[in-house]
């Protein structure tokens, strides 16, 4: 049954009576960001308890505290430069720059005197909500609205869960309509499934003059990739995308192979891949004392990060490099292992 916003439903119902079936992808994008009506779009996603679904973010700030630590190490790797820029996609509303850099300000000053943040971020709705989230460190982040707009830069594009909602086709299928339902249909037609995620290291390739490429998100390698879809509401999981259309949110697994090969065609080389448990794993061992006085709340918020029942092993990790030396592992990888056998390159 098709149910969700009704005026988005009904837009999309009207484009597909017009034109005909569409590419998942497309419905896919209409449902999420839509300019005006879309989950993403319209700044009605909600994450952590009282929302639809719980990422690292909505653990609390020990995620940001951990990264922040790997950034600087990075910093210290690239050679202490100034202007060292960190470009997050998917900032939703800014927590995790604000624990990022709130953790770089008293661990790491060095660092944080050298450090810019950038936030690409399409929609004003999250952008004043980041913008609010983020005032103490407005002197140090800019906004761009998309990838095109980002000056050349050197530091780490970073990303977590930003892959999975990146809008994707269906192996033999299209969405359109019986009645007043949206149904798939059969085609024999076909598109790359991930043509979105692609498009995106396309151009991101192209403006990373030196550093890494992070992406946490959770998928298969090429030899494991099934189509995973999911569809959550307030911690549920939805047995169709088109139940609460635009209220809902909707996301599909990554196949990290795809994404590698991609990237190294784009002159970007593969760092290191494993899963979150063995990273952040890695990134506590080289930061003695860091948790040695841990509160029970902190304790609490590492055991969901890191237990492999719980996101430890949900997520993976994948680090793309340009121009940096990769004969020793950052911490984060030292765990891991050979990336070009895991992900079957």
């Amino acid at each position: 049954m098709s149910t969700g916003n009704p005026v988005l439903v009904e837009s999309i119902r009207a484009e597909i009576k017009e034109r005909g079936p569409q590419p998942f992808a497309w419905f896919m994008e209409q449902a999420l960001y839509h300019p005006e009506q879309g989950y993403y779009s319209s700044g009605r996603a909600t994450i952590g308890r009282r929302g639809d679904y719980f990422t690292n973010i909505s653990v609390g700030p020990v995620f940001g505290e951990l990264l922040a630590a790997q950034f600087a190490e990075i910093w210290e790797r690239i050679g202490k430069i100034d202007n060292f820029v960190i470009v997050e996609q998917g900032a939703y509303h800014g927590e995790f720059a604000r624990d990022v850099l709130e953790s770089a300000r008293w661990r790491f000053p060095e660092f944080f005197s050298a450090l810019r943040y950038q936030i690409v971020e399409p929609f004003t709705a999250l952008q004043d909500r980041q913008s609010e989230t983020l005032r103490q460190y407005r002197d140090r982040v800019l906004w761009k609205k998309s990838l095109d707009k980002l000056e050349p830069f050197i530091g780490i594009h970073f990303s977590n869960e930003l892959l999975d909602v990146m809008p994707v086709n269906l192996r033999g299928k299209l969405v359109g309509i019986d009645g007043d339902q949206f149904v798939f249909v059969e085609s024999a037609t076909g598109a790359p499934a991930n043509q979105s995620m692609l498009d995106w290291i396309d151009s991101l390739s192209t403006k990373l003059r030196r550093g890494f490429v992070i992406a946490i998100d959770y998928g298969f390698s090429r030899a494991e990739f099934r189509e995973v879809l999911q569809v959550r509401a307030k911690h549920c999981r939805l047995d169709s995308p088109f139940r609460e259309i635009g209220q809902a949110d909707i996301t599909a697994h990554v196949n990290w192979t795809d994404l590698a090969e991609r990237g190294e065609t784009n002159g970007l080389r593969v760092a290191a891949f494993t899963d979150q448990h063995h990273f952040l794993t890695g990134i506590i061992s080289e930061s003695p004392g860091l948790f040695e006085k841990a509160d029970a709340k902190t304790k609490r918020e590492l055991q969901t990060l890191l237990h492999p029942e719980m996101l430890g092993r949900a997520f993976q990790v994948l680090a793309l490099t340009k121009d940096v030396d990769l004969s020793e592992r950052l911490s984060g990888f030292k765990f891991a292992r050979n990336p070009r056998e895991t992900l079957g390159l």
